[in-house]
């Protein structure tokens, strides 16, 4: 069964490597970004998703990075690293950018209304104290664990990297990645009894 020429073609720029992916990017080449996108799109968004907390939000700062690296393609220099690392960081430039907006949005709404003193503060700070105290304690307990322990959790939950693209950014075998990552997982567990269902 002959198969699409745009399926052929789509099926060959997969075998490529992101480095060669970008060159015909910065050339306007629309598949071969596509072809970016399928690859590291998911992990694009599962950070901004952690990082936002809201999907539709996450979706719009995922949106916003990629349309970022379309425009700017020339941006991108592998020898400072990974497209996935570079992808990375512009969603977290970009998430960040979207809370700063936000919160300089709301506060020119509530001065403009007039209600400032019809918000509920005590409530709202008692939450925000509470998750601060929360992401002070994930902090510590993550200082807490053996440098390589920690690695693998920051580069999994905080980078959004696979178990295999940890072993080979660390050069381990991915059966030492993963063992390192039960193992911290379990101590985070045991130092966060009232964080259970927060800890992956």
């Amino acid at each position: 069964m002959l198969r699409p020429p745009a399926l052929i073609r789509r099926t060959q720029l997969r075998t490529l490597a992101d480095e060669e992916l970008m060159e015909r990017v910065a050339q306007g080449d629309g598949p071969a970004f596509e072809v970016v996108f399928d690859r590291h799109g998911g992990p694009a968004f599962s950070l901004a998703y952690r990082m936002c907390g809201q999907r539709a939000l996450a979706e719009d700062v995922v949106q916003e990075a990629f349309l970022s690296l379309w425009r700017k393609s020339g941006r991108f220099d592998q020898q400072r690293g990974s497209l996935r690392t570079f992808i990375l960081q512009v969603v977290r430039n970009r998430a960040i950018d979207s809370f700063r907006a936000r919160n300089s949005r709301e506060s020119r709404d509530v001065a403009d209304e007039g209600f400032t003193e019809q918000l509920a503060a005590p409530e709202l700070t008692d939450v925000e104290a509470g998750r601060r105290a929360e992401a002070r304690s994930v902090r510590a307990a993550l200082l807490g664990l053996p440098e390589e322990q920690r690695r693998v959790i920051e580069l999994a939950y905080f980078g959004g990297f696979t178990h295999l693209e940890i072993a080979e950014r660390l050069a381990l075998p991915p059966g030492t990645v993963k063992g390192r990552m039960r193992l911290a997982l379990n101590k985070l567990r045991a130092s966060l009894p009232e964080l259970t269902d927060s800890v992956p």
